[in-house]
């Protein structure tokens, strides 16, 4: 037994011998290479680094160009906006034209007045209907004086009304969904 561990001692002895060496070799030369990986290291960043900046500013190229193309088109939307409206309005303003016409070809003024008259109903009608396909409604008269809907013009004496309900209607008013393009212009009881 003895002769085997000295046969193993020697060979430990070989063993840590080369184990060091190739250790200060590869410190030695891990220096050199880590000064070149530091190297190539910082090279990499330094590109990495470009590339997002150059990443940066085509984001910000491409947000400013979202946003003059946003901006372009909120405004193509203001200037157009009542372009449907519009267009609904047209056959209104065709048949004023065609009532019009209609005077013009009447023999008697009995008949140009009845003519009128119809004229008138089917262009009210016409605008009713346009009005309401917008969500243009008349302001409502039957639940009595409302201040946000209505406005007091006058008042009068009345036997048969309470005091502050509405007598007489003097100018429609008109509200788009809930909000009021114009308040009634009405009279109240005092």
């Amino acid at each position: 037994m003895s002769k085997k561990k000295r046969k193993h001692e020697p060979e430990k002895e070989v063993h840590e011998e080369q184990n060091v060496q190739p250790e200060e070799v590869s410190q030695g030369a891990s220096e050199e290479t880590s000064g070149e990986s530091e190297e190539s290291r910082i090279e990499e960043l330094e590109a990495k680094i470009k590339e997002l900046e150059e990443q940066r500013l085509r984001d910000l190229a491409e947000f400013e160009n979202i946003k003059k193309r946003l901006e372009k088109e909120k405004q193509q939307a203001i200037a157009y906006a009542h372009e449907q409206f519009a267009r609904d309005m047209l056959a209104v303003i065709d048949s004023l034209d065609n009532a019009l016409s209609s005077i013009e070809g009447a023999e008697n003024s009995d008949e140009a007045l009845a003519q009128i008259k119809e004229g008138i109903e089917l262009t009210l009608e016409q605008f009713k209907k346009v009005f309401a396909k917008h969500g243009i409604e008349l302001v409502d008269m039957e639940e009595g004086f409302n201040p946000h809907f209505h406005e007091a013009v006058m008042q009068v004496d009345s036997d048969e009304h309470e005091s502050g309900e509405i007598v007489q209607v003097l100018q429609k008013g008109y509200k788009i969904k809930d909000r009021v393009l114009r308040p009634a212009m009405v009279s109240i009881a005092k």
